[in-house]
Parts: structure tokens; C-alpha cells; sequence
């Protein structure tokens, strides 16, 4: 079933601290490899705080101010005349945010760093409005779907739509863009009707430019489109999860014939996403109601064995074993009702994705965090929440396998005692409603 509407997650409006330069002699690679150092993969087992001559462990708030001296800098870099550092500096914080969890750093920035995005989105060049879109997606992760989550999103998302909307900008920008609109709106705006619909809306006019026409024939499709239609589709279907099943009821009449007919796309990887899209929409029409049917189910399920099998030369092989991978699991779930369960393992734990819901869901974070995604899965309370997680875990230093520092015990229970603040307030905003 979709995600619960939660109360908004955080309730502070901590002040603005702007950037402090770091050493000004650190080129840019130096520092996001310094960055890194620290805001490592969880999967190392060593503590990333350790000296590498003498092995000894530095002073750990010593080692996390260093480590925000550098983050401070690359904010800094934002700004810059230089359209080289600026996206330097972007680069700097995608890595920066996809490896770690940097809740109160980052909220103490949020109003800098938006307008630093902001103002590379509507100034920068496609590469870098490409750069800012997904920087700003990560933030919104990194701001755990809260009240500042929303904010930012509030102030972006006019920028957002304007470069999507554009057909003269870049195709990665407006890719960028489709994407970030989606995620951010999922995690920031779910308890907000009006803004679900819009970005429904918006997303659903990128994509439907590749439904076929009154005679049934699809367009030819212009350079570039494909990816952005892919994008647009994924995006769309992400948030097709928040809807109420009154809304979802008028959306499975509108699409699903017109995406059967996108399954004849000449683009591989536009038929997979609208694939995936079609045993989505169909897995949330059995959610409403056990006895819905696709309307012509034998057309649809002859097209998908079609796909399952192809064997056309003319096609990549690579592309051949994914399609026929994807539409084997469509048609049998199609058929049978049974989807292919996968199991993510991160840390000492796993969470299942079985349904294809939660595939989309985690594919989509898997998309943005990258190798991140199992870090944040283990850490970020945003990510714990969605898929039903609890809050993290308090490791023991005796775990088989694992040599946690005293510096990443920290961050457990931080995060721990964070969580059960959360709950605490979620339970008393319960009883101030039945009062």
C-alpha cells in the first residue's frame, strides 16, 4: 500500500550559518577526496578517523571540524565567478551527501546552500543545472523529508519546472530536473495534496508526448526525448504511490491503454521503464480492488511475451537480456500475480523488495544515492522510515565482523536518540488531535 502520511518530520528552524573558506591552496579534487575520507562507505569495517602513519586514532571532534571546514569550502565554491569551481564544488557535495548522513550540518546551511542551487539553476550552464538538480535532490535526503525539506522544495520547484518545461534547454539538465521534481516532492511534499497533483501534472506532459495519436500511431521520437520520457515516466510512477485510491482509480483508466501501446517504443530502455510502469499501475489496481482486470489482458500479455522473447539481431545483446529479463518478471506477475523477490543487504541488515512498489521506491533512491544508498538505508532516518526500518540500530563493538570507532558509535546513537525524539513528538501531535 502507498506510504502513510506522516506528520512532518522536524519542527526547528535552526539560524543560517554561512560558509567559512578552508585552506585556500586544497584544489577541489584534493578536497572531495579529503571529504570522502571521512564521509566514507558504512561497508568499511576500520575506523575512517585513523592516521595513516602511525595508525593511532585522531582527536574525533578534531577530525569532524576539519571535515566541515572542507564541506564549508566546496558551499563556498558555489559561489564563485568560475563556472569550473562551481561545478567542482557541486561534484564535491553530490559525493559528500551520497556517503554520509549530514542532518545538523546541513540544516544549519539549508537557506545558503538553496540559494547557491538556486542560483545555478537559473544562471548555470545545462551541465551545471544538471549538477544542481541532482545536488538538490540528494538535500532534500539529507533533510530527511522535514519541514526544512519542504521549504527548499517550495523555493526550487518554480525553477525546476521552468527548465523541464524548456525545449530549448540541455536534455541532461531537464533530465536532472524530472527526477529531482519527483524525489523531492516525494519525500518533501507527501502530506500536501496540492503540490502531489502538480508535480503529477508536469510530469505527466513530458511523458505523454510519446503516447500514439488518434490513429494509434506512436511519433517518431526526437534526439534525446526517450531518456527524458524514461525519466519523466519513473519520476510520475514514484509518485502514482502517494495517491489516494480515488485518484489512482482515474489514473489507471487514463494510462494504461496509452502506455500498452508505448510497450512498441523503437527505445529499449523508454519500453522497460513503461514496462515496469504498466505491473506498477496494475499492482496498485489489485491493492484498490482483488477483482481488477487490464482491459484486453490477451493483447497485452501476447505484446509482453513478445518482448520476453525478442530476439532481433538488429538490437544490442546486452539490450536483448535486459528487456527479455524485465518482461519475463512483467508477464508473470501479469499472469500469476508473483513478482521475484530481492533482498538488499546493508550493515548487519536487509530490507525485502517484494512488490513492485518497493522496487520503484528503491530504485529510484538507488538511483540518486548511487553505492550510497545501503549507507543511507543504514543511518538516514528518512530511508528507515519508508521502508519500515525502525530507527538505527545501536551496534555493539562486538558484532561479529565489525570494528565500529568510538566516533561512529556516536553517530548510532545520535541518530538513535534522534529517532525516538521523533516518535515522542509524533505520538503527542496524536493526542493533541483527539483533544
Amino acid at each position: 500500500m502507498p506510504r502513510s502520511k506522516k506528520g512532518k518530520r522536524g519542527s526547528g528552524k535552526p539560524g543560517v550559518k554561512n560558509g567559512v573558506k578552508g585552506e585556500s591552496g586544497a584544489s577541489d579534487d584534493e578536497l572531495t577526496s579529503d571529504i570522502l575520507s571521512h564521509y566514507s562507505s558504512a561497508s568499511e569495517s576500520t575506523s575512517v578517523l585513523e592516521e595513516s602513519t602511525g595508525g593511532e586514532q585522531v582527536d574525533e571532534q578534531t577530525a569532524q571540524d576539519e571535515t566541515e571546514d572542507k564541506l564549508k569550502h566546496c558551499i563556498d565554491n558555489l559561489m564563485d565567478k568560475s563556472a569550473k569551481t562551481r561545478l567542482a564544488g557541486l561534484e564535491s557535495l553530490r559525493q559528500a551527501f551520497s556517503s554520509r548522513v549530514l542532518y545538523d550540518f546541513l540544516t544549519e546551511r539549508r537557506l545558503t546552500i538553496s540559494d547557491c542551487l538556486e542560483r545555478s539553476l537559473k544562471k548555470g550552464s545545462g551541465e551545471e543545472q544538471a549538477a544542481a538538480a541532482t545536488v538538490f535532490a540528494l538535500f532534500c535526503i539529507q533533510l530527511e523529508g522535514g519541514d526544512e525539506a519542504e521549504e527548499g522544495f517550495k523555493m526550487l520547484r518554480p525553477i525546476l519546472t521552468t527548465i523541464l518545461n524548456d525545449n530549448s534547454a540541455s536534455i541532461a539538465a531537464r533530465h536532472s530536473c524530472a527526477r529531482a521534481l519527483g524525489m523531492c516532492c516525494y519525500v518533501s511534499a507527501a502530506q500536501n495534496g496540492e503540490d502531489l497533483i502538480k508535480s503529477l501534472a508536469l510530469l505527466e506532459s513530458i511523458f505523454m508526448s510519446s503516447y500514439p495519436n488518434r490513429e494509434g500511431t506512436l511519433p517518431t521520437p526526437k534526439p534525446g526525448s526517450p531518456v527524458l520520457h524514461s525519466t519523466a515516466l519513473q519520476a510520475w510512477s514514484l509518485l502514482v504511490t502517494l495517491c489516494p485510491a480515488s485518484r489512482l482509480t482515474v489514473l489507471l483508466d487514463l494510462h494504461l491503454p496509452k502506455l500498452q501501446a508505448c510497450l512498441q517504443s523503437s527505445d529499449v530502455n523508454y519500453r522497460i521503464a513503461v514496462g515496469e510502469t504498466i505491473a506498477l499501475l496494475v499492482e496498485l489496481g489489485r491493492d484498490i480492488d482483488e477483482e481488477f482486470k487490464v482491459e484486453d489482458t490477451e493483447s497485452l500479455c501476447e505484446c509482453l511475451k513478445s518482448l520476453a522473447t525478442d530476439g532481433n539481431k538488429h538490437r544490442a545483446k546486452n539490450d536483448r537480456r535486459k528487456q527479455r529479463s524485465i518482461f519475463r518478471e512483467v508477464l508473470h506477475y501479469i499472469e500469476n500475480e508473483d513478482f521475484t523477490e530481492e533482498k538488499i543487504r546493508f550493515g548487519v541488515e536487509s530490507v525485502y523488495i517484494d512488490s513492485w512498489m518497493r522496487r520503484r521506491i528503491y530504485d529510484a533512491f538507488k538511483e540518486i544515492l548511487e553505492s550510497g544508498v545501503r549507507h543511507h538505508l543504514q543511518f538516514n532516518p528518512l530511508l528507515r522510515d519508508i521502508f519500515g526500518l525502525g530507527a538505527p540500530l545501536v551496534l555493539d563493538a562486538t558484532v561479529k565482523g565489525s570494528k565500529i570507532s568510538r566516533f561512529e558509535k556516536h553517530l548510532f546513537n545520535s541518530a538513535a536518540f534522534k529517532a525516538r525524539t521523533k516518535q515522542r513528538n509524533k505520538v503527542r501531535d496524536k493526542r493533541a488531535d483527539v483533544m
